[in-house]
């Protein structure tokens, strides 16, 4: 049915309204009312707009997010995902390309379905290993291909170099450009395997930045030779693989920009001149979603922004909220000539995505349920090791610390059934005078971003510093690595990264401690 109506149509008798609406991916909502749903209706039959962009709903959306509104739990987001996608293809007369965020699988948008680990998480695992990285890529385009979702907004190529970075870091798959590389390129020939386009993200690199582009305007300071040996890598490698579409960042980097601040998004420099002719990327270009801040704030009359995006270079308008006005001062402004150049290569794109696929079963549980804990044996990570004194644990009384997670600590749970040691929860009221010598800390986050140390109270890495000066402590982190940043762990004898607090980790972690399970994981970063 798909296939048929993407051959059928003739872009080339659409009208010249009709080709520039296709440069449009508005955001939808899961979680939209009525109201919001007919006004994507409208878009759809009016001004042929040539995809959507999912979300889960309009307080979840970052720039939103950050402003606290209260964001509201649907437990059948999955189910009603379906009905829109399904529903706003048989309103449009040309077929919809649906995209969506699914880094870490579709429940980086929807609850209740089948998340998989971070990117950071990935870049621990061996290079010999990244066949689980490609399957982690299949798994996810599985999941979205049962949707009717084309496109997915990843991976993130971006080389993570700032520790404070407050929008990409656990996103990255690590600091080293190769293996950013290799890793990205693994996830991507998953997708590919699926049948689901992917896109490599935020062009020219965001890794380097401490300013979250949702709210403000990050400029990288770096020379042109800097960035060509850093940034530029893994989208360089990319381009040679030919790959589907790159998004540009609303960053400023003035190295490569005629040493202007302005954002990536809307400098033909950057787009046209660097990306297209010195680096010879001829797939989708798209820009990173226009209701950003970093952006946004920048041109109070409707459309203008839509234009400076697409005059840059950008051929797909991602999450623009002014689409109306958008056509109409491309219409005024463009040229025939760049309005056939991008509707070629959406074209191109669409005709990719709606190819014949042979019909494929989804994975049932037990085969997500075994690659992540493949992925969790594989990227496990003994960071700082002090044999001597972690093989006290094996031969003497511990007591065992958990901080956070209170409800349900899968790893102290394994360990018991093989070992009898006292837990204790940690708590601010109470004082914690450890009664043996060797102490097992399992440290839970609460937040995976830096911001106010992740969460994790002064109190606790004070707790940490002083007990690990007169006990032998042995440390287990379920969260992002770059919490040891935050914490004053010279004197904890044995550190191992555990990365997610997903049950299979720990129980692998548990393995480990146990002697049953050996690290092989190296850190992605340098902590």
């Amino acid at each position: 049915m798909k296939e048929k109506s993407i051959k059928n149509i003739n872009f080339n008798s659409l009208s010249k309204a009709e080709k520039i609406g296709q440069f449009f991916f508005p955001a939808a909502f899961i979680n939209d009312s009525d109201l919001e749903i007919k006004e994507i209706e409208r878009l759809i039959k009016e001004y042929n707009i040539g995809g959507l962009t999912f979300f889960h709903s309009r307080a979840s959306a970052a720039t939103n997010f950050e402003g606290k509104k209260k964001v509201i739990y649907n437990k059948n987001s999955k189910q009603r995902l379906k009905e829109l996608i399904d529903h706003y293809q048989s309103i449009a007369s040309t077929p919809l390309l649906i995209a969506i965020d699914a880094e870490w699988g579709l429940a980086m948008r929807v609850e209740n379905t089948t998340q998989y680990p971070y990117a950071i998480t990935l870049g621990a695992i061996p290079d010999d290993q990244d066949e689980l990285i490609f399957e982690v890529g299949k798994h996810i385009g599985n999941d979205l291909e049962a949707m009717g979702i084309h496109l997915n907004l990843a991976p993130v190529v971006d080389i993570n170099m700032n520790p404070d970075n407050p929008v990409i870091g656990y996103r990255s798959f690590g600091e080293d450009k190769i293996k950013v590389s290799q890793k990205a390129m693994a996830y991507y020939r998953g997708l590919k395997d699926a049948g689901i386009l992917g896109c490599f993200k935020h062009f020219p690199g965001h890794g380097d930045t401490n300013i979250d582009s949702h709210l403000g305007l990050p400029v990288i300071t770096k020379s042109k030779t800097e960035l060509y040996d850093q940034e530029l890598y893994p989208f360089i490698k990319a381009i040679e693989q030919e790959v589907d579409s790159i998004m540009i960042g609303h960053l400023a980097v003035p190295g490569i920009n005629n040493s202007k601040d302005t954002s990536a998004t809307l400098s033909k420099t950057i787009i046209k001149d660097l990306l297209r002719t010195k680096l010879g990327f001829d797939g989708t270009v798209i820009s990173d979603a226009l209701n950003m801040h970093s952006v946004s704030k920048l041109y109070p009359e409707k459309g203008i922004l839509e234009w400076k995006a697409f005059n840059a270079g950008n051929d797909i308008l991602c999450f623009s909220e002014h689409v109306e006005e958008g056509i109409q001062m491309i219409e005024k402004n463009a040229s025939d000539e760049q309005i056939e150049e991008s509707l070629r290569r959406i074209q191109k794109l669409k005709k990719n995505a709606f190819l014949k696929k042979e019909v494929k079963s989804s994975f049932n549980h037990q085969e997500k349920t075994s690659l992540i804990q493949n992925l969790a044996k594989a990227s496990l990570t003994h960071y700082k090791e002090d044999f001597k004194n972690f093989s006290l644990f094996t031969s003497e009384e511990f007591e065992g610390i958990l901080i956070g997670n209170n409800d349900n600590c899968t790893f102290f749970k394994e360990i018991e059934k093989n070992k009898q040691f006292n837990k204790i929860n940690y708590s601010e009221e109470i004082a914690i005078e450890p009664a043996t010598n060797n102490v097992l800390i399992a440290l839970f986050p609460p937040h995976i971003k830096p911001a106010n140390t992740f969460g994790i109270d002064k109190k606790i890495i004070q707790f940490i510093e002083t007990i690990s000066k007169t006990k032998n402590v042995a440390l287990y982190l379920f969260g992002n690595p770059y919490v040891l940043n935050v914490l004053s762990i010279k004197s904890v004898n044995t550190i191992v990264l555990c990365h997610q607090d997903f049950g299979a980790f720990q129980h692998i972690a548990a393995q480990h401690f146990l002697k049953q399970h050996k690290a092989v994981g190296h850190s992605p970063v340098q902590l």
